[in-house]
């Protein structure tokens, strides 16, 4: 499959980000672009899928943006990875569970790049290292065209989680790249798109 790789190093607002990737779905049904994947990272952003729920915004101060994605309240801030996918499940098995399963596994290859385990889990979806959570994923699925994606903590502040229940979890079980390894982890787009692209072209 010939999937477009876009990648922004300066972040990108949620809002934009959204009507670009929805825009893409509705040229996708047209057959009239190419999948795509995309790296960026967002300002600070709080947003809500589908399943969240008044009681898991602690900080009322805040602003929520609901959106159509699957999952609960989270947060997206610079210094986390957001990899966001647009895939024609119509040219490939129509079967959201398998991909699901190829963005975890891409993410679990990719920290054990840097001796990090990470593990998926079939009550809380995401990924988790020593039972807390380092990358979300959250999807939609219209007409068998799935797009949204998943966010890795890189070097992101993980206080920025006490406003919520990331996920409707405890607010302490969030940890991140440079929380489990004390160091900068730079330059791992072309890392990230590698392991990403072989995944999902077995889907």
């Amino acid at each position: 499959m010939n999937i477009e790789i876009k990648i922004n190093k300066r972040p990108i607002s949620y809002k934009y980000a959204i009507k670009f990737l929805e825009k893409r779905v509705s040229d996708i049904k047209k057959d009239n672009n190419k999948e795509l994947l995309w790296i960026l990272e967002h300002p600070i952003t709080y947003t809500s899928g589908i399943r969240g729920k008044k009681n898991e915004i602690l900080d009322k101060k805040i602003n929520v943006i609901n959106t159509k994605r699957g999952g609960k309240i989270t947060v997206h801030n610079p210094g986390q990875k957001i990899i966001y996918l647009v895939i024609n499940l119509n040219k490939r098995k129509k079967d959201i569970r398998k991909l699901i399963n190829s963005i975890e596994k891409s993410i679990i290859e990719f920290l054990d790049i840097f001796k990090i385990k990470g593990k998926n889990d079939k009550k809380n979806i995401g990924i988790w290292v020593n039972e807390k959570k380092i990358a979300a994923i959250g999807l939609r699925v219209s007409s068998w065209v799935a797009y949204h994606g998943c966010s890795i903590n890189f070097n992101n502040n993980l206080n920025q989680y006490l406003k919520i229940k990331p996920c409707g979890l405890d607010n302490q079980k969030v940890t991140s790249i440079y929380n489990e390894k004390k160091k900068l982890i730079k330059n791992v787009d072309n890392q990230l798109i590698k392991i990403f692209i072989k995944n999902i072209n077995k889907i």
